[in-house]
């Protein structure tokens, strides 16, 4: 669309097979010692269409299982015990057959995956469907911000989702911004991978906000006596209250760092960020765009404040032209 083409509804779900595949693969040849779950990385797009190909929704919605919407928890299950079992190698060796049995499974749940199909008049593949849409895959880079590593080149991410071990480019947190920033106001979106389990992302109040941490050293006077005989459910219940604009906590990069090595903050969730905008006070929000309902209260939008995106996102991928020239020159391959 940014290209002027038309809007395009892709399969979620034939990518998520695909990587699927590739995951028990991966799992069966590393003995079973290593990550196979559900969830990934916005990589695994370009990963998948590249690889594999992609087809229109229409054709392919992965929904063979008597659910209107995608429930995989079952599936996940299912998997991940079919796959330890072969990595177990009860006979001492792996079968001829596990992956024809996987593939089964996969089957019952997406559907089977058609060799050729018709769309609008055309026959493709699914890989000369990919390929007809004109996206060129190495056009997109990853981009996170850490001090365990050397900035302005690329690591291996450490969470579980990145299971195809993809290159990170590293920037200090303010470039981080400042792509962001960049590519949005040049007509860019940005998918966005972020910890959504801080009590301070309130998807149903459409916000997300890093209040300033209340407690004795910070308050005084009747707030003080007040604060000092709640219990600690409401404590935290005060601590979160969000009805409009309120004071955050100022997010650098120690602080970030600190809260990654910790694991208080965890890769949760992938959304995209397709917009910016201020509250009634001049602070400064994302407009994220998210899959979980549209029966919220910015109809499946939610407004992430700076401070929030600054401490809790993990990673962002955009389109290598959306980064500030000054910025790109610095990247080392």
């Amino acid at each position: 669309m940014r290209k002027g083409g038309d809007s395009l509804d892709i399969s979620e779900m034939y990518t998520v097979r695909q990587c699927y595949r590739d995951k028990a693969d991966r799992f069966v040849r590393l003995y079973g010692e290593t990550n196979f779950a559900g969830g990934g990385s916005a990589l695994d797009v370009p990963y998948v269409w590249k690889k594999y190909g992609a087809i229109p929704e229409e054709l392919y919605p992965g929904l063979n299982y008597g659910e209107d919407n995608h429930v995989h928890g079952e599936v996940d299950d299912v998997l991940k015990s079919y796959v330890e079992a072969v990595a177990k190698k009860p006979t001492k060796k792996v079968s001829t057959a596990w992956k024809d049995g996987f593939d089964g499974v996969l089957d019952a749940y997406f559907g089977e995956v058609p060799e050729t199909f018709e769309y609008k008049g055309k026959t493709y593949t699914p890989k000369s469907y990919a390929e007809s849409l004109g996206i060129n895959y190495d056009d997109y880079v990853a981009v996170t911000s850490f001090t365990h590593h050397p900035f302005y080149e690329e690591f291996i991410l450490e969470v579980p989702d990145n299971w195809i071990n993809a290159g990170y480019m590293n920037v200090p947190l303010d470039e981080m911004k400042q792509i962001v920033d960049n590519a949005i106001n040049n007509g860019y979106t940005v998918a966005w991978a972020a910890d959504v389990s801080e009590k301070g992302f309130k998807w149903y109040q459409g916000v997300a906000l890093m209040p300033v941490w209340k407690d004795e050293s910070t308050l005084e006077g009747s707030e003080l006596a007040r604060w000092v005989k709640l219990n600690k459910s409401d404590r935290e219940s005060e601590k979160y209250k969000i009805d409009g604009p309120m004071e955050e906590i100022e997010v650098t990069q120690e602080l970030r760092q600190q809260m990654f090595d910790s694991q208080e903050t965890t890769d949760d969730h992938g959304m995209v960020i397709i917009g910016i905008a201020e509250d009634q006070n001049g602070n400064q929000y994302y407009k994220v765009k998210n899959s979980w309902t549209a029966k919220q209260v910015y109809d499946g939008y939610i407004y992430v404040s700076v401070p929030y995106f600054l401490a809790k996102t993990v990673d962002i991928m955009v389109h290598k032209d959306a980064v500030p020239k000054a910025i790109a020159k610095k990247f080392q391959k």
